[in-house]
């Protein structure tokens, strides 16, 4: 038959420390760093968005400009 278990705590020895006293201190600046490091890709990829956005807009302007110049001169040439 089965033994209850037992309520009494365990028993810590003296000789070894309870627990690692930086390891509270590692475990936030982990966190921190990651939680800053998802906080930096966010922005990067909203930044890198926008720069698409900008770099196509731009594009099509300079398309836009080279065909009106382009149909200028055609006009010109040919006299339509």
């Amino acid at each position: 038959m089965a033994q209850p278990a037992s309520t009494a705590p365990p028993q810590v020895s003296d000789a070894e420390p309870p627990l690692d006293p930086e390891a509270i201190e590692r475990a936030y600046r982990r966190h921190r760093a990651r939680r800053a490091a998802k906080a930096k890709r966010h922005r990067e990829k909203r930044w890198a968005s926008i720069r698409f956005w900008i770099v196509l807009v731009l594009m099509v302007a300079v398309l836009v400009v080279l065909a009106m110049r382009t149909l200028g001169e055609i006009q010109r040439v040919f006299g339509l």
